[in-house]
């Protein structure tokens, strides 16, 4: 008798972005240690240790493969090539149009497209989705479901709030760090006022360069000529000057 499928929810989803984004920067920290013998930060947002380009990717795999239902290891990796190939080339646009700024480029390896997808992490998330399918969703649903409704409710309401406060001050903070960088303007202000003064401490005192760079060291950002260059090096030659 095959074994009845759990039926995806939005409760489901919402853990899975929460999990594959904690997981995707474990993964991507480790990978970036053994490659380049660098441990560094690789979040996406400013607060929490969350990498959502891995939430993302890992929830629209599960989403799209749980709804065709393929039942071979190699379908579920030629599918996950593909839909994580697709997911990442799109959410690098995305991202791009919401930061204003590239979070990563793969021009440094072979068979990559625009610097956007490259051909080894695709390849990555073949092999993912076949573990992501086989084990991991079916571990992660067993987790979800035994969470009761009530606390369900308030647990995911109080963590979904955090994400979108975070995003929020992610991307006032990368503008605001752009914006000292490439365009060298700092927010100052003579008034009085509460709110006006607030700004420019977190600005200023907050979101600093050292902060920055620190959070967010491989952020590109795009010169007025339309060249792409590391925010790392604007820091270096301001540092030089």
């Amino acid at each position: 008798m095959e074994k009845k499928r759990n039926q995806v929810t939005i409760h489901h989803l919402f853990w899975y972005f929460l999990i594959f984004s904690v997981i995707g920067l474990l993964l991507e920290t480790i990978y970036c240690y053994i490659s380049v013998g660098v441990l560094e930060s690789r979040k996406g947002f400013i607060w929490g240790p969350l990498c959502p380009v891995y939430g993302i990717c890992g929830t629209a795999l599960i989403y799209v493969l749980d709804k065709i239902d393929l039942k071979k290891s190699w379908q579920l990796f030629v599918a996950g090539f593909l839909i994580g190939s697709v997911a990442e080339y799109i959410l690098s646009y995305v991202l791009e149009a919401i930061y204003g700024i590239r979070f990563w480029n793969y021009d440094y390896l072979k068979f990559n497209l625009n610097g956007r997808i490259s051909i080894i992490f695709s390849i990555y998330w073949g092999a993912l989705s076949v573990i992501i399918m086989r084990i991991v969703k079916h571990l992660i649903d067993k987790f979800v479901n035994k969470i009761k409704p009530n606390n369900k409710i308030i647990i995911e309401t109080a963590i979904f709030v955090f994400l979108v406060i975070d995003c929020i001050v992610t991307v006032w903070g990368i503008q605001t760090y752009q914006n000292r960088l490439l365009y060298n303007i700092e927010y100052k202000t003579d008034s009085n006022r509460l709110l006006p003064k607030i700004r420019e401490k977190i600005e200023n005192n907050y979101f600093t360069n050292e902060k920055m760079s620190t959070t967010f060291p491989n952020l590109r950002v795009k010169t007025e000529n339309g060249d792409e260059i590391w925010i790392k090096t604007l820091i270096d030659k301001q540092e030089e000057n």
